[in-house]
């Protein structure tokens, strides 16, 4: 959430955002590794086995996010009114990194300790980023806030393609469990190292401010939400695009969530080449930022969107009937670009659709809306997937060909989200929402 303190933003150093750059750097390994390429496919096909490892890996995603979910509006009071947004970002950096080395430890059979190491480093990982992108402000004007975030962005998705080429030389040397499971450790060395120069060298500016008398910091962040939706609610057509927003983000979060579970189910994937295939996404997702930005600066925030959102589609529905190893990689070429055009455009419509005196309300109000639904994709696609493998395995069906039948009709669930989504946005006028902002 977009910190609303009330001291203004002083000029940032270059070292400081270097330092602010850097931690994004690392931030985006945890996530390239843990969530995208490595730890998901070995938790499923290693830890699990059979379409019970989709469920329980769908069940334990969904349960992090609703804790971020419930605890972020008061985290991000809490960093608001603490004056002590570094201290916070330690703990919770600490919690993820800690926890991500611990990933080391999960081995065939520990199931419940996998989803439980897990379950914490994606609570510290999550909460981090709120006080992370509370920051920003502090090193950035207002007209500054895009670029210093973009480039953010890009520098984040370099660390993750450097740590996945280091993970993958080192798979490569010895392919085995053992490997994947010091990828864990690395990863979070890789993440701690890239984090230190924002703790070092980064100044939070922002002082305490005084939690008035007969207040706390719960019943603040409740006052704050209200005091939100009651400014949101008499903008219509803003509504009518977060709940847009709310269906397709789902979509978006099942396939990244999955992206690897599925290259090992239907195309036999090693570790070795499910990491190519991250490696790949990662830079498309870069040029897919750059592209989309451009094409919503020139033809609107909506168009844009629609169009990354049917190419999105397109993605999906190709990898529901591709059957070879190859046409995967390409699938993901085309994802990776589409998907953070999604991301990167949706939150610049939040941008061209608030009022500038409310854009940190509306932008917190879309964070905590975002996070609010994105439990609910990744527990209905592994439900999915899980039920699915089952029902052909009764039908006579073998436990491989279950399982990749399973994962097939789950993808459609990713369809439906997507295409729900994009009908309800076409039915968003932009032009009329930027007037109401106005």
């Amino acid at each position: 959430m977009i910190s609303t303190a009330a001291n203004p933003p002083v000029a940032s150093t270059k070292r400081e955002r270097w330092a602010w750059y850097l931690y994004d750097f690392g931030n985006s390994a945890y996530a390239a590794v843990v969530l995208l390429a490595v730890y998901s496919a070995y938790f499923q096909g290693a830890v699990v086995g059979g379409a019970e490892g989709s469920r329980l890996w769908g069940i334990a995603v969904a349960i992090a996010m609703l804790v971020v979910a419930i605890t972020s509006p008061i985290l991000g009071t809490i960093a608001d009114y603490s004056g002590a947004k570094k201290w916070f970002l330690l703990f919770y950096t600490g919690v993820a990194i800690i926890f991500c080395g611990t990933l080391y430890f999960v081995q065939a059979g520990n199931i419940v300790l996998g989803m439980v190491l897990f379950i914490i480093a994606e609570i510290g990982y999550r909460s981090a980023q709120v006080f992370y992108n509370a920051l920003l402000p502090e090193i950035a004007s207002p007209e500054e806030m895009g670029k210093v975030s973009g480039n953010g962005w890009a520098i984040g998705s370099a660390g993750g393609v450097v740590c996945l080429i280091i993970v993958l030389a080192l798979i490569t040397i010895v392919d085995s469990n053992l490997m994947i499971r010091l990828s864990f450790v690395i990863t979070a060395l890789f993440f701690a190292v890239s984090a230190l120069p924002l703790f070092f060298w980064l100044t939070e500016k922002a002082e305490a401010r005084k939690i008035p008398a007969g207040e706390n910091v719960f019943t603040i962040a409740f006052k704050r939400l209200k005091t939100t939706f009651a400014s949101v609610k008499n903008y219509r057509e803003f509504i009518k695009f977060i709940v847009a927003f709310l269906v397709y983000n789902d979509g978006i979060l099942m396939a990244l969530d999955f992206a690897a579970i599925l290259g090992a189910v239907l195309f036999g994937m090693k570790q070795e080449e499910l990491i190519i295939f991250m490696i790949i996404v990662q830079v498309t997702s870069s040029i897919g930022a750059f592209v989309f930005g451009n094409v919503a600066n020139r033809f609107g925030g909506k168009r844009s969107l629609i169009i990354s959102l049917i190419l999105m589609l397109v993605a999906i529905i190709w990898m529901y009937f591709e059957q070879t190893q190859l046409g995967f990689y390409f699938i993901g070429a085309l994802a990776g670009f589409a998907l953070t055009g999604v991301q990167s455009v949706s939150r610049t419509m939040v941008a061209l659709l608030s009022p500038k005196a409310k854009s940190a309300e509306f932008f917190g109000f879309f964070a905590v809306a975002g996070r609010t639904s994105s439990f609910i994709g990744p527990a209905v696609y592994g439900w999915l997937a899980a039920e699915a493998a089952l029902w052909y395995q009764a039908q006579g069906s073998t436990i491989a060909i279950a399982e990749q039948l399973g994962q097939r009709l789950a993808l459609l669930s990713i369809a439906a989200f997507l295409i729900l989504g994009l009908f309800l946005l076409l039915w968003v006028n932009e032009s009329k929402a930027k007037i109401d902002a106005n």
